[in-house]
């Protein structure tokens, strides 16, 4: 599941404020779903580790992400400690370089073979594609705001 949009500001600045867990990336999540970001190691790009708590569809799980940077500046992966998820961002300039493309692709297994994995897959997309709608809006409010 992935999507795109464009952010009003630099991408350095738009790839500042995902990578950096400790102040920014927290403001940036819509709160409804994500409970807690807690930074347990790091705190601003590849080696940080978060413990995130997510509310979805009235369902409290807590996970540990990994944080990989393959290409610094431009991609960023949170990867699920346990192998569930991986959640990638990727930035380019775009505008001349005063606006970015900011894309959220997320990989999941699903738990279920069959038709229960595949209304797992189709609920997941949608509650993600919610998730994004409203991260994107948040981001483009947040980088509008801050240094």
């Amino acid at each position: 599941m992935n999507a795109t949009t464009t952010i009003h500001a630099a991408a350095a600045h738009v790839y500042g404020i995902i990578a950096d867990y400790q102040v920014h990336h927290p403001r940036i999540v819509p709160p409804e779903y994500f409970r807690k970001i807690e930074v347990e190691e790091g705190g601003v790009g590849a080696g940080t580790r978060v413990r995130v708590e997510t509310r979805v569809l009235g369902n409290t799980r807590q996970f540990v992400h990994l944080i990989r940077e393959p290409e610094p500046g431009r991609v960023l992966e949170e990867i699920d400690a346990s192998g569930f998820s991986t959640t990638t961002f990727t930035v380019d300039p775009t505008e001349q370089g005063r606006a970015a493309t900011v894309t959220i692709q997320t990989r999941f297994r699903v738990r279920w073979p069959g038709l229960l994995g595949s209304v797992e897959r189709a609920v997941t997309a949608a509650m993600l594609r919610r998730i994004y709608r409203k991260e994107f809006a948040r981001l483009e409010q947040y980088a509008a705001t801050v240094d």
